[in-house]
């Protein structure tokens, strides 16, 4: 017991947010997790997860009957692929051209595999040439491989990955949780065997839930490892050596509750259900490709506004995702000072990097419910009084001009 007084009810200020992610959530999404709660065998919460699953499949752009949601943040999502679908023993390949190539390579050596990893500069991308010659020397069963990294801003192509891995006999696993929803993403036609990822970035969600996509092949991998007996799961034995090393990131049981028999293993996260669903609805409702061609739209306005104030793109921006993008910091301006800037004076929040790149670049995102005009202008209008107040001389309006010509069709 203290004697702290009782906090008032939560009344978070007004932010608009422009980062790398989290970004600020569809309106509707928001009001989807405000429903009312169902048991978890009500009818209406079976009917959610079978619309939530065929959502999901249009959103993946894929006929896999195993899409459903894990739940938890897209790092579960992640963690729940690798450790479902790795074996102890078993090599994973890992190239790493950012700071999530790095988590994924963790995550692989957590679930007991023999990990190889190869690198690229940061800012740069691997030609899949590099990619086939790393999977002939280590002979992975599993490449994992990050698609868009917001740490570097990159986006891996995939296209002639899943060719890559099917001419050899390797798994192929994708993270999605930055790209998927804002860029191009084809499941079934990259020969993509499972891929994760998250809602608070392009899909306009809140985070806490990880969409997840299957081929049978993948499937065929879960099954093997999972143990059922007169229809109720036993507890495995954690000593075997085939044995998931997780109970609750594991995917034969997580399919098995999202499956026709239902059979328990967690209580599902209701009102993250709900966000999900509307998350997968919003964008199925303006179209996939529309809502892609936005997200490239908004990117590349927001890309030529910050040109135009002055400041340099870092890395190759053949290969930038279209949702989020890395400037160089200005000689002499403190990069968190201008940050805090922001989002005291403007209520806009950007973000910073990681490792080499920390106090070097900002990130700017552009993605979601964010995607849209005013959303930029007003950022690129708010730093660049904010890049004068620091000594920056830039075009006054200049970085909303360009934009503006972008949305116009000048550019």
């Amino acid at each position: 017991m203290t004697d702290a007084p009782i906090p008032g009810p939560i009344d978070p200020p007004a932010r608009l947010l422009m980062g790398p992610g989290p970004i600020s959530a569809y309106p509707s999404v928001l009001r989807a997790m405000s429903a009312p709660l169902v048991g978890q065998y009500d009818p209406f919460m079976t009917t959610t997860m079978v619309e939530t699953q065929q959502l999901y499949r249009g959103v993946w752009a894929t006929s896999n009957e195993a899409t459903l949601l894990v739940d938890g943040t897209s790092r579960a999502g992640i963690e729940a692929a690798l450790v479902s679908l790795i074996r102890p023993g078993d090599r994973v390949l890992v190239p790493i051209f950012g700071r999530f190539g790095h988590l994924l390579a963790e995550i692989a050596e957590r679930a007991m595999a023999e990990v190889h990893t190869i690198e690229t500069e940061w800012g740069q991308v691997f030609p899949p040439s590099v990619i086939e010659e790393a999977i002939v020397r280590v002979r992975p069963s599993l490449l994992a491989l990050v698609h868009g990294d917001t740490s570097t801003t990159m986006m891996q192509p995939l296209d002639e990955i899943g060719a890559v891995c099917a001419r050899h006999g390797v798994l192929f696993y994708t993270d999605a949780t930055a790209s998927l929803g804002g860029n191009e993403f084809e499941t079934d036609a990259w020969g993509l065997d499972a891929a994760t990822a998250g809602l608070q970035k392009c899909l306009g969600g809140p985070s806490g839930s990880a969409p997840i996509t299957l081929s049978s092949r993948a499937v065929e991998i879960l099954q093997s490892r999972k143990k059922i007996e007169a229809g109720i799961r036993e507890p495995g034995d954690p000593s075997a050596p085939d044995a998931v090393r997780s109970n609750y990131f594991d995917l034969g049981m997580i399919l098995d509750y999202w499956g026709p028999r239902r059979l328990n293993h967690h209580t599902e996260a209701t009102s993250m259900l709900y966000g999900a669903r509307e998350c997968a609805r919003v964008m199925l409702l303006e179209g996939r490709s529309a809502v892609i061609a936005r997200h490239e739209r908004a990117g590349r306005a927001m890309l030529e506004g910050l040109r135009a104030l002055g400041l340099a793109v870092f890395g190759d921006v053949a290969h930038k995702m279209n949702n989020v993008v890395a400037v160089e910091i200005p000689d002499g301006v403190p990069g968190d000072v201008a940050r805090a800037a922001l989002l005291e004076d403007f209520g806009i929040e950007i973000g910073t990097s990681f490792g080499p790149l920390h106090g070097r670049v900002w990130r700017i995102g552009t993605m979601g419910y964010n995607a849209r005009k005013d959303a930029v202008l007003t950022t690129l209008a708010a730093l660049e009084a904010v890049l004068m107040r620091h000594g920056v001389a830039v075009p006054a309006g200049g970085g909303v001009e360009a934009a503006t010509a972008v949305y116009a069709g000048a550019v």
